[in-house]
């Protein structure tokens, strides 16, 4: 039975392999067989099955042997009793580097910034005077969210190990996309609380991946998989629809073929025509981006003409624009400028016969190779042409400038970050004023401009022109945009740059930057700045009596001393302190950040925080005999008069109910808690004042309660009764508040 898996594999082998090529990967799929010979797949199936399929992808990327072997030995270290030092005496330091590149951390070093200080903390965790039952409780909460913790930890640090490899060697990512692929493929299988994540990081993180190196065929396919698990509701909606009207729509796209054929060969023009496949994200996507229905974005029909060259395309697009009347704005010309991954192709849309739009894509049969297979392309046409390939070799160099920062950065979340900002998103173009086009990532601002061109430009910005005109310096910068930097003479960046709330730096590379600028400060300086910072912002939200010296050791700090160091040269983030205090305080109440003497409210999405199937507002009550709790798996019962109780799914009394008929599906809903917070603003009095207050109350979905104002020698005292989620949104809040403009100050006033 196993044969028939390496011979589907060995008959799927360019012709270009030769005979050791073939032998290499005949060794690593019997090696790889061997290894994982006891283990199965959550299908079931043998787990030698994932490892061909892995191979079977990268060999339609025609990569080269070597990589097709890693690909077969990706999981033995990661999860057989094989090492990296077996693999690399078997098949070489090449495919050893390989496999160590997508191999998964499956531990952190222990030593830490606190110097192993884990027994303190756990001594310090339960009060002496707590009751066994209380300390046990405490203690399962410490554990549990230590291991939510690590693992959020070990999942970025092997992210980062990847991306760090494929600054090295780009072949390590497209095994990881390729292993990626094949598991979403397969996620069906999976557990449905694993899904969800798998999914959603699929489509932040691998997705973006595919689509910055260009491999469309990769991008689109996990895009439709990551949006079937993460909103299957709206997949299987739209993937209905699609099946509904595929006849007439194939029969509406052959009539558009033929009749595109028959007027290019008309004016001699050689084309290959076909139907674009319509893909179920992207149609969500132009439904969410237009506010479409369905029926208004399936109207968009799309064919693809492949032409013999570059004139050609420019030759079809005029027949096409000569016998159709294009529609204004959409026409794209990606041959004269392609985008930042390289992708090439002439884009238009025209109104048909039928009175409905037509989209047409229009490039040569290599710019068509590389928008499907991007940055693989390059082994696709090695294969038909020796020597060095310029636009592969480009790709590689841009990639690189794209991840210069990645070096710098240590902590691996802001790494991660780095890369989806970065990297991963859309970019604009703007221009210097001597006429440069500069890339940067969508969302950034003058200063990462001015980074960007040099950092002793972005250490000295003071101000910023856009198009000639002033602007603040969290202006978000838009394609096209003339950038002028105004600088002073000295000096060096704000500290308030580094204020994530204040959104005025964007970019990982600009953030390196700016806490190189401050780590090269003296040390007693840092310490200053930092104890500052902190303890200002600690004043501000009410909360003077934290122990620090205990908090610095639960971010892996040896002492308060050290936290406030690395606070003022950058090495972490006002904005990181307040979100790990917030976690803190809801994992285990331990420093009491929010409560005051106000009742906490709780705003319950789905009555009385459960979702009932098909039944909009009904009335639910939690079964005594369970007890369910969020997170367990739950079914309800439809009583008499009394709505519908919620019980556990493995209830003795559901599992021995013979009326089943009154069962439903049912599932948690959202519950939110938010805590009345009381805060001060003192300002110059203004018109517009109060209404800028509220417009960011309003953005941050801030409950007001009540309000009190005073008036004195045109000095406003305003005090505000606002309901707040945790002690980030508060923070975040009054950051806002305090850069408004005549606001002197805005804090927590304490009950009492």
């Amino acid at each position: 039975m196993q044969t028939s898996f390496i011979d589907g594999l060995m008959q799927s082998l360019p012709d270009s392999y030769s005979v050791v090529d073939r032998e290499l990967i005949q060794r690593a799929y019997y090696f790889a067989e061997k290894a994982h010979a006891t283990q199965k797949r959550a299908s079931g199936e043998p787990y030698i099955t994932h490892c061909v399929a892995v191979a079977t992808i990268l060999v339609d990327m025609r990569v080269p042997p070597a990589v097709v072997a890693a690909g077969l030995l990706h999981d033995t270290v990661e999860d057989t009793e094989v090492t990296l030092v077996d693999v690399r005496r078997e098949f070489g330091e090449e495919v050893a580097k390989l496999v160590d590149g997508v191999t998964k951390l499956t531990n952190l070093p222990r030593v830490s910034r606190a110097d192993q200080h884990e027994s303190v903390l756990e001594a310090e965790a339960v009060p002496a005077n707590a009751s066994s039952e209380a300390a046990a409780a405490q203690a399962a909460a410490l554990e549990a969210a230590a291991l939510r913790s690590r693992k959020r930890d070990l999942s970025n640090e092997t992210l980062r190990k990847v991306f760090l490899a494929m600054g090295e060697d780009v072949r390590v990512v497209l095994i990881k996309l390729a292993d990626r692929l094949h598991n979403m493929r397969t996620l069906g299988y999976m557990p449905e609380s694993k899904r969800f994540r798998i999914a959603r990081e699929t489509l932040d993180i691998f997705a973006p991946l595919a689509n910055r190196l260009g491999i469309w065929q990769v991008k689109w396919e996990l895009e439709d998989l990551g949006f079937r698990y993460t909103n299957p509701e709206k997949y299987k909606e739209i993937a209905e629809n699609l099946a509904e009207r595929r006849v007439d729509r194939e029969k509406q796209i052959d009539q558009i073929t033929a009749k595109l054929a028959k007027l290019l060969d008309e004016h001699k023009i050689r084309a290959e025509i076909s139907g674009r496949p319509k893909h179920i994200y992207s149609i969500y996507h132009k439904m969410m981006d237009r506010g479409k229905a369905f029926d208004m974005v399936l109207d968009l029909r799309g064919v693809r003409l492949l032409v013999p060259d570059v004139p050609a395309c420019y030759s079809a697009l005029g027949v096409i624009h000569t016998h159709w009347r294009p529609i204004p704005h959409e026409f794209d010309d990606y041959i004269a400028a392609p985008k930042d991954n390289f992708y090439q192709s002439l884009h238009t849309a025209v109104i048909y016969d039928d009175g409905k739009p037509l989209e047409v894509q229009i490039r040569t049969s290599e710019m068509h190779q590389n928008a499907e297979y991007g940055i693989a392309a390059h082994w696709r046409y090695k294969e038909k042409k020796s020597g060095k390939d310029d636009i592969y070799e480009q790709r590689i160099s841009w990639l690189r400038r794209l991840m210069e920062w990645r070096q710098e950065v240590e902590d691996a979340a802001e790494f991660v970050d780095g890369m989806k900002t970065d990297v991963f998103q859309d970019r604009v173009y703007v221009f210097t004023p001597r006429g440069d086009i500069i890339d940067l990532p969508a969302g950034s601002t003058p200063i990462d401009f001015a980074y960007h061109v040099h950092t002793e430009i972005g250490n000295r910005c003071r101000g910023a022109k856009i198009n000639g005109k002033l602007v603040n310096l969290d202006y978000v910068l838009k394609t096209g945009d003339q950038v002028e930097v105004l600088t002073a003479k000295q000096g060096g960046p704000s500290r308030d740059w580094l204020n994530s709330n204040l959104g005025l730096v964007r970019t990982q590379r600009a953030r390196s930057k700016i806490r190189q600028w401050f780590k090269d400060q003296d040390r007693e300086q840092n310490l200053a700045q930092g104890k500052a910072i902190l303890e200002r912002e600690l004043r501000r939200l009410g909360m003077g009596d934290i122990d620090l010296d205990r908090f610095a050791k639960q971010l892996e700090f040896k002492n308060a001393e050290d936290l406030h160091v690395a606070l003022g040269c950058g090495d972490i983030s006002l904005g990181r302190i307040m979100n790990r205090l917030s976690e803190l305080d809801s994992e285990k109440h331990e420093f009491d950040l929010l409560p005051e003497t106000h009742p906490i409210s709780e705003s319950l999405i789905g009555g009385n925080g459960v979702n009932v199937l098909g039944l909009k507002g009904i009335l639910t009550t939690i079964a005594h005999c369970c007890n369910p709790a969020p997170g367990d798996e739950i079914i309800g019962y439809v009583t008499r008069g009394r709505g519908a109780t919620i019980h556990r799914l493995d209830c003795p009394n559901i599992l021995r109910l013979t009326d089943r008929e009154r069962l439903v599906k049912v599932s948690w809903g959202e519950v939110k808690k938010t805590y009345p917070i009381t805060i001060e603003i003192k300002a110059y009095d203004r018109q517009g004042l109060m209404g800028d207050i509220s417009a960011i109350l309003g953005n941050e979905g801030i409950n007001l309660i009540d309000i009190a104002i005073k008036l004195a020698h045109n000095l406003a005292t305003i005090k505000l009764v606002i309901e707040v989620g945790d002690i980030t949104q508060l923070s975040r809040t009054l950051t806002r508040i305090e850069n408004l403009p005549n606001v002197m100050e805005a804090h927590r006033l304490k009950p009492g």
